[in-house]
């Protein structure tokens, strides 16, 4: 009856994790009304580099005495040019313009604006516009949804005129420049858009000079505000490629003296350009537009230096920090799947010739040096990720040559950590260098995590703001190495304890981890987290050993389908600008308009799997795994026949990662960086495997193996009568004569049948020894024969 039941509690437990973590959210209430007037001023191409006392001085004080923030720029269009700025700003959502553009550069802005009365103005290109966002970009933008919120505004500038026109394209009120005195102007409505601007160019002096300009313009725009008003000033586009972060400045009441922030970002001193609407209406205390904007309204965050210059120096290196990440992380993604592919054409070899099978024509084995060499640098490329994580410690795209000082300190820390996992207690042991790895890449990512992901902000094997897609919690490549790193974790930790715990140890583990990846003070991947809840109860359903069968597979996806359930029904409680993007396309398919939403998933995961070199790091591993390791002399089948748990992990991982990349919209870059985990350590536990194939032990003699003291060719464990790897002690079966134990994963004989090291009946009482002697083998597949075997089990006994 328990064994009926456990399933069932097991699923509960997971349910009831993911649920809790999922459900519990920060405080994010936007704020209440605090301003009569809006002023939104923009600059663009403007970048915390180009502020300073001298060139600045307006700029400055408004910082000095308000709050700042990055500003990630993304639009419908990268880079993001100075009319696709200003059209987005205006939307709410991401926008692009629909004209012509030239290749990794921006079009001179060509906007035509008519003054037919002198008081407002007319976008003619306007309604083309809006056609265009709507039938070609997966946004459901609507161009002019800020202006249509308010009863009036007002735009000063060609710039503004595109943020301000309403959806038809008109224009409240106009002026092409900034009158001598823009009082009146300004306090006409209650929000006023104002173009000051463009600072571009690579030449320090042209920056400055466009920079001084601006800095004036804004001058006699602070002198004309409105009483009881918000100014926010922004740098609302790039002026050429590549994409960098920009200028973002609130001043007003309650906005004094910290850092800017939004729901959108949930980092600390990061905005995107489109959370600027929803600030402007939410400060106005106007409801929001019927189609909900993208972007969420900024507050204001304490703990702002009181040093102005220390606090810039913050988002400036973010800047230069963003920018080197672009550059440095394809050539090292492209190195890691080189090196991937390589390793996997150099395995092969190995692994045909572990196995050494009988006869005069057996090929002789591989030299213990090379299979050494080879194992470690199949740790070595496991390690890659964690390390290029850590690298982001260390500042090194503050020097000339980044991408040079990045290479020179993650090789240092794969050289560090691999050598860690080499002298780790255990490293012998067919899973010893697995479980190692596995451990210390979810504890490097799960302690970035806890620690508020500082490391993979702007890192290379992280996230960049410039992409404006995630600023906080597990990035892609973070949630497929910690997916890959938790569950083999738990199954190497499973394998250790009897069959009857091991789904309990894999719920365990794996719980933990949902809870690290679904809640929002941590990981804040909600798809993840659900993901991830499929795996465990993947893993927990067959760790302890037999197939999937039908049952298993319904309680796991059950389990999934609960944490889905749970998680929308506490999604859809919460207020519609507070949802999540499960709430979201939940209210979305309601209204009929939840088609946009798989649109926009399908789109990016088309985008990615063509574009991202992660995908080859997935192909690659699936073709080695299935044209290699789990042919006959591969060695995963007998690894799986041996460590169930192990098995049970694997599948675990291959369905969470596909999972979560296909509903996440990353295509198969979850796969590939859970895959370069996974797949070298599959490779070298099956090395190990197939050189064991061939151990035999007898009981009583004491004497060591022919092959010399390793107890192998690879200087394998020892001879008779050591501890096996799931913690146990290699066995005689029952006793009755010789018995077979491949690789001490497991005997034969009527006791336990699953490997695990458990008493079996007929033990050999502790202290006695055993002689592995070689046995005449064939390449047939092997037959248990004797009242001893277990059917099924490799080896032989004799009764």
């Amino acid at each position: 009856m328990l064994r009926r039941f456990t399933p069932v509690l097991l699923t509960l437990v997971v349910v009831a994790l993911g649920v809790t973590a999922l459900a519990a959210r920060p405080d994010s209430s936007p704020p209440r009304r605090t301003a009569d007037y809006v002023v939104l001023a923009g600059v663009a191409g403007l970048r915390w580099s180009d502020v300073d006392p001298q060139s600045t001085p307006t700029l400055w004080r408004m910082a000095q005495q308000g709050s700042i923030g990055s500003l990630s720029t993304r639009s419908a269009h990268r880079p993001t040019c100075p009319v696709d700025g200003w059209l987005t700003l205006g939307a709410g959502s991401y926008a692009g313009w629909n004209g012509s553009r030239q290749p990794g550069g921006c079009p001179p802005a060509a906007v035509t604006v008519e003054q037919p009365d002198g008081i407002g103005a007319n976008l003619p290109d306007q309604e083309r516009v809006v056609a265009y966002n709507a039938d070609r970009q997966p946004w459901g933008t609507v161009p002019g949804s800020l202006s249509e919120s308010v009863r009036c505004s007002v735009a000063v500038g060609p710039g503004a005129a595109v943020a301000a026109a309403r959806p038809f394209g008109r224009v409240d009120r106009y002026a092409p420049a900034l009158p001598a005195d823009p009082s009146g102007l300004l306090g006409s409505c209650v929000l006023s858009i104002v173009d000051l601007g463009t600072v571009s160019g690579t030449d320090p002096a042209d920056r400055r000079a466009d920079a001084r300009r601006a800095d004036e313009a804004l001058a006699k725009v602070l002198a004309a505000r409105p009483p009881r008003s918000l100014v926010l000033v922004a740098g609302v586009s790039d002026t050429e490629a590549p994409a960098r972060l920009h200028v973002v400045v609130a001043d007003g009441p309650g906005w004094e003296h910290g850092w800017l922030t939004s729901a959108s970002t949930g980092r600390e001193g990061y905005l995107q350009l489109v959370d600027l609407a929803p600030t402007a209406l939410t400060a106005l205390g106007r409801p929001m537009p019927e189609r909900l904007f993208l972007g969420r309204p900024a507050v204001k965050v304490d703990g702002r230096p009181d040093d102005l210059a220390g606090a810039i120096a913050a988002p400036a290196d973010a800047d230069r920090e963003a920018a080197a990440q672009r550059a440095v992380a394809g050539w090292f993604f492209g190195l890691l799947a080189a090196a991937q592919i390589v390793l996997a054409v150099a395995v092969l070899p190995l692994l045909r010739r572990a196995r050494r099978l009988a006869g005069p024509h057996s090929p002789p084995p591989v030299s213990p040096r090379i299979v050494a060499t080879v194992e470690l640098l199949l740790i070595a490329v496991a390690l890659a990720v964690p390390a290029a994580l850590l690298a982001d410690a260390v500042p090194w795209w503050r020097g000339g040559h980044a991408g040079v000082y990045f290479a020179v300190v993650t090789v240092a820390l794969i050289v560090g950590a691999t050598a860690l996992v080499r002298f780790t207690p255990g490293h012998d042991r067919t899973l010893g260098p697995l479980g190692a790895v596995a451990g210390l890449a979810t504890l490097v990512v799960g302690a970035d995590v806890l620690s508020g992901a500082r490391l993979q902000l702007n890192g290379v094997v992280g996230y960049s703001a410039l992409e404006g897609g995630r600023f906080s919690g597990l990035g892609t490549v973070g949630l497929g190495v910690f997916l890959a790193g938790s569950l083999l974790s738990a199954g190497w930790l499973a394998q250790r304890v009897r069959r009857q715990w091991r789904p309990m140890v894999v719920v365990a583990v794996g719980g933990l981890a949902v809870v690290v990846v679904g809640s929002p003070y941590l990981g804040a991947d909600s798809i993840g987290a659900i993901a991830l809840t499929a795996g465990v109860a993947v893993a927990a359903a067959i760790s302890t050993g037999g197939w999937l069968t039908v049952s298993r597979l319904v309680w796991a996806t059950m389990a999934g389908l609960a944490l889905t359930i749970g998680f929308a029904v506490v999604d859809l409680r919460r207020p519609v600008e507070e949802r999540g993007a499960l709430g979201r396309f939940l209210t979305a398919l309601g209204e009929g308009t939840g088609g946009l939403t798989v649109h926009r998933a399908s789109t990016a995961n088309f985008q990615t799997l063509v574009n991202s070199p992660l995908t080859v790091l997935a192909v690659v591993g699936v073709l080695l795994v299935w044209f290699a390791l789990l042919q006959p002399w591969g060695g995963l089948m007998r690894l799986f026949g041996i460590y169930p748990a192990i098995r049970a992990a694997l599948a675990g991982t291959a369905l969470a990662s596909v999972i979560a990349g296909l509903l996440g919209g990353s295509a198969l870059d979850v796969a590939g960086a859970a895959g370069a985990l996974v797949v070298p350590m599959a490779a070298l536990a099956s090395l190990r495997v197939l050189d064991h194939s061939t151990d035999r032990t007898q009981p009583g003699t004491g004497q060591p193996r022919p092959d010399g003291p390793g107890g192998g060719p690879s200087g394998g464990a020892p001879t008779g009568g050591r501890p096996d790897d799931d913690g146990g002690a290699a066995r005689p079966g029952d006793g009755t004569g010789t018995t077979a134990v491949p690789d001490g994963g497991g005997t034969t004989g009527s006791g336990d049948d699953d490997g695990d090291g458990g008493p079996a009946a007929g033990t050999r009482p502790a202290g006695r020894s055993a002689t592995r002697v070689p046995v005449a083998r064939t390449a047939a597949p092997e037959v248990s024969t004797g009242t001893g075997a277990t059917a099924g089990r490799p080896g032989v006994g004799t009764g």
